[in-house]
C-alpha cells in the first residue's frame, strides 16, 4: 500500500507540473476530456453464432440485415483451457472475467478460484447492470456475468447468487431455480425484500425508482418455432429505456440463445428464424447507440453450433436451383470455427483483428478506460 500511495504522489506531481506549462486552451480541453461521461457497454452474444449463421440473414431475411450496419469487425478463437471446442459456460467466463478456464465452469478460473466479471467490476464503479436471455436466466451465458460455481448445472446456487449481485434489470426465464427448490426457499421473497419490482407473468413497464426482474417462465423461453413473439427486441427495449430514465452509465448483456439450439437439432428452420429475431434485436441496440453516443455495443459468440454451411439448393429432380441456397449441417455439436465479433461505437476499433476470446473483456475494458 505504502508503494501505491507513493506512486500516486509522484504521479499527482508529474500531472501538476504538466498543467503548468499548458496553455489555458489546452487546460480547458483536459478539464472536458477528464469530466467525459463513462461510455455505457451493451454486449450483445449469439449463442452458437459462427459467420455461416450470421450469412443466413443475408439469404434468408427481408431487406439487408442489421448486421451490415458494423465496419468494424474481427474474429476469436474460442477454446477453453480443458477442450478445443469450448461451451458457453466456459466461453461467456472468457467474455465477463478475461481469463479462459475449463468447460463447464462459471465464473471461476481453471483452479476454480473465483474471478470478478465485468459486471461486477463496473457495478463497483457505479455502473447499472443489466442481463437479458431466452434462456433461464440462470443459464450458462448469462450466469457467468455474476455468479461463480464450478459446474453451470448448479442452477439454484447460481440463482441464490444472483440475489447477492442485485442486478438492476433482468429478464429471462427459470421460475423452478427461484421457488421451486430442493432447499424449500423462495427466492422471489428475497427478490422483494431487495425491493425489486418483480413480475412472473409479462414485459411490464419497468419501475424506474427500483430494481426490476422478470422471471416469466419455468425454465427457457419459447422458440420462434414454437411461438415466441418479440420478447428479445421488447425485453432490451425494455432495459434501454430504463437505463437512460436513471440517466447512469450502464453494462448490459443481452443473450439471443436458440441459435444454438437450432444448431444442435440440426433444424434449419428455427436456426434461421432465431438469427433473424436476434438480428431485429441488434436493430434495436443499433437505434438507441444513434441516439446515446456515448455507448459502445458489442455483438459476438460463445461458439459456433452445428459446423454449418450455405450451399447450393436442389429441387426434388437434383436440379440446382439457381437463386436459392440451402443450410448444412456438419455436426449437432459446437465446432471450433472462428467466431465474428461486431463493434460499433465508443472504441469500436479496438476490435479489429483475430485474438482469443478472453481479450474481448480487456478490449471492452481499454475501451471504458480511453473515453
Amino acid at each position: 500500500m505504502k508503494r501505491n500511495f507513493k506512486k500516486i504522489i509522484a504521479f499527482s506531481a508529474v500531472s501538476i507540473a504538466l498543467s503548468c506549462g499548458k496553455t489555458s486552451e489546452e487546460k480547458t480541453t483536459t478539464t472536458k476530456e477528464s469530466e467525459a461521461e463513462p461510455i455505457n457497454i451493451i454486449f450483445m452474444v449469439g449463442d452458437g453464432m459462427g459467420i455461416p449463421q450470421v450469412s443466413s440473414a443475408f439469404y434468408f431475411g427481408e431487406g439487408e440485415p442489421n448486421f451490415k450496419q458494423f465496419e468494424n469487425i474481427g474474429l476469436s478463437r474460442t477454446s477453453s483451457t480443458s477442450h478445443l471446442i469450448t461451451d458457453s459456460a466456459a466461453g461467456a467466463t472468457a467474455f465477463s472475467t478475461g481469463e479462459k478456464t475449463y468447460k463447464r465452469a462459471i465464473g471461476v478460473s481453471k483452479d476454480t478460484l473465483p474471478l470478478p466479471t465485468i459486471l461486477e467490476q463496473l457495478k463497483d464503479r457505479g455502473y447499472q447492470t443489466g442481463l437479458v436471455s431466452l434462456t433461464s436466466i440462470t443459464h450458462a451465458t448469462p450466469a457467468a456475468f455474476y455468479a461463480h460455481v464450478e459446474d453451470r448445472d448448479m442452477h439454484e446456487e447460481i440463482a441464490r447468487q444472483l440475489i447477492d449481485v442485485e442486478v438492476d434489470f433482468f429478464a429471462g426465464g427459470g421460475k423452478k431455480y427461484f421457488r421451486s427448490r430442493e432447499d424449500g426457499a423462495n427466492l422471489f421473497d428475497s427478490l422483494k425484500a431487495k425491493e425489486y419490482k418483480l413480475d412472473t407473468l409479462e414485459l411490464s413497464k419497468p419501475n424506474n425508482d427500483m430494481r426490476n426482474a422478470y422471471v416469466l417462465t419455468e425454465e427457457g423461453l419459447p422458440s420462434k418455432p414454437e411461438g415466441r413473439t418479440d420478447f428479445l427486441q421488447q425485453a432490451s427495449k425494455l432495459g434501454l429505456e430504463y437505463f437512460a430514465a436513471n440517466n447512469k452509465p450502464f453494462f448490459m448483456m443481452i443473450e439471443g440463445s436458440y441459435i444454438d439450439w437450432g444448431g444442435h437439432a440440426k433444424d434449419d428452420n428455427m436456426m434461421i428464424q432465431e438469427v433473424l429475431d436476434f438480428d431485429k434485436t441488434i436493430g434495436v441496440v443499433l437505434d438507441f447507440v444513434k441516439a446515446h453516443p456515448n455507448t459502445l455495443v458489442v455483438v459476438t459468440a460463445d461458439h459456433e453450433t452445428g459446423g454449418v454451411s450455405i450451399g447450393k439448393a436442389y429441387d426434388e429432380a437434383g436440379e440446382e436451383i439457381p437463386q436459392q441456397v440451402q443450410v448444412y449441417f456438419n455436426t449437432d455439436q459446437h465446432s471450433t470455427e472462428l467466431i465474428p465479433v461486431f463493434a460499433k461505437g465508443k472504441g469500436e476499433k479496438l476490435f479489429r483483428g483475430i485474438y482469443e476470446n478472453n481479450e474481448i473483456y480487456h478490449k471492452l475494458m481499454q475501451a471504458i478506460e480511453e473515453n
